[in-house]
């Protein structure tokens, strides 16, 4: 079963930092690009960064640009997001989510195909 686990959400105070993982089982992300989206209380999800599956490519949302880094590292199947200099307006659900893809960088949250459950990240003093 292909699934994504996403973890190290949890309370930060302004200016902290976070490290979000999204573990895969069931398939390796070696060929999958991945993306980071997030939800917050009666707001649509947006992207906020995503990496592509072959050259490490990526695409960071303006708001996250120069805060916010996407990585990856296929050894341990999994996809991270460091995140520092948090503001309260970064407080969503964040998820991570996978499509298949040889190269290049997908954006539009539509074109992936496997979501995780998502993990509350909460910026406040």
């Amino acid at each position: 079963q292909l699934q994504l686990v996403e973890s190290g959400g949890g309370l930060v105070q302004p200016g902290g930092s976070l490290r979000l993982s999204c573990a895969a089982s069931g398939f390796t992300l070696d060929y999958y690009a991945i993306g980071w989206f997030r939800q917050a209380p009666g707001k649509e999800r947006e992207g906020v960064s995503c990496i592509s599956s072959n050259d490490g490519s990526t695409y960071y949302t303006d708001s996250v640009k120069g805060r916010f880094t996407i990585s990856r590292d296929n050894a341990k199947n999994t996809v991270y997001l460091q995140m520092n200099s948090l503001k309260p307006e970064d407080t969503a659900v964040y998820y991570c989510a996978a499509t298949q893809e040889d190269y290049g960088l997908v954006v539009d949250q539509y074109d992936y195909d496997y979501w995780g459950q998502g993990t509350q990240v909460t910026v406040s003093s």
